[in-house]
């Protein structure tokens, strides 16, 4: 296999897989809100951040990255409560809440800058170094990117099971069919609203770290491109779905690393784009997902 094309595979489906993780994390709040948390890139970089911040201050590692999920947890929970319920209490098919999570993910990134300082940061190896490697069909293979998609495909594949097999999985699903009707059947919607927007900051500051890692720096800045690629993965696959999500992630991934690589860099965000008007024209409903039912 030629080199050059087997790093652009391996590069494709390690970022990808990251986009993936961020599709999800839009997803879990689509199914119970309707709604897409803009700001998920700026938890990302906080979350990068955070872990770089900690670090540096003598603390584990392992300490540090569970330091920095439980501050984006609770800003999961500060979003919900104040940017994503009011605009929905006001009913009337309001969008308050797109220019609420943009405005805290803008907040959020002023804040980064203001504190830890606007210039490009380096990122500690979590697990492995750039140097760590294994064979594989005669090539080498960095063990970060092995890593980041076997951590990246387990969570996404874990949290089908969680939906498919659980009490509180289905619970899910009724809200997100009907949550009305859930809430007269006993389901406790509004607790379950709050724990998928934690669960969604929670894969968004995953996919931060991980994202990170590959790259091997992180800014305030870092994080907007990411959560757009993400939202094209979501859609891609199909809003709503977790192994669409993973499909969308892989495709977006895959394909804009070999239009960079054999084409132009610059083109490999187009292109992402350039899939997502096509697919939005050809089937709005995604490569998994399925047609969306209004009731009368």
């Amino acid at each position: 296999m030629d080199d050059f094309f087997f790093s652009l595979v391996l590069a494709g489906i390690s970022v990808g897989s990251v986009y993936a993780l961020i599709a999800l994390g839009l997803n879990l709040t689509f199914w119970t809100t309707r709604t897409l948390n803009f700001g998920q890139g700026s938890l990302m970089m906080l979350c990068a951040v955070l872990t770089v911040f900690l670090s540096s201050q003598g603390l584990a590692m392992m300490l540090a990255v569970i330091g920095s999920l439980l501050v984006v947890a609770a800003l999961g929970m500060f979003v919900e409560r104040f940017a994503i319920r009011p605009a929905l209490a006001a009913g009337g098919g309001s969008m308050g809440w797109v220019v609420s999570t943009l405005g805290f993910g803008i907040v959020l990134q002023g804040v980064a800058a203001k504190y830890f300082g606007s210039q490009a940061m380096a990122f500690p190896e979590v697990l492995f170094t750039a140097q760590d490697y294994v064979t594989v069909f005669g090539q080498h293979v960095s063990l970060q990117y092995l890593v980041v998609l076997a951590l990246s495909v387990s969570l996404i594949l874990l949290l089908e099971l969680f939906v498919r097999k659980t009490v509180w999985g289905q619970a899910v699903h009724a809200v997100s069919h009907d949550p009305e009707l859930a809430l007269v059947q006993g389901i406790p919607v509004r607790l379950i609203v709050l724990g998928s927007f934690i669960a969604s900051s929670l894969l968004a500051g995953v996919a931060g770290i991980l994202s990170a890692q590959i790259g091997g720096t992180v800014d305030p800045a870092f994080g907007f491109d990411l959560v757009l690629l993400g939202f094209v993965a979501g859609v891609l696959g199909g809003m709503g779905t977790s192994l669409g999500a993973l499909a969308g992630g892989l495709a977006v991934g895959l394909i804009s690393k070999l239009v960079g690589g054999y084409i132009s860099t610059a083109a490999e965000h187009a292109i992402a784009f350039a899939l997502l008007m096509a697919m939005l024209a050809l089937r709005p409903q995604g490569l998994l997902g399925r047609p969306e039912v209004s009731k009368a």
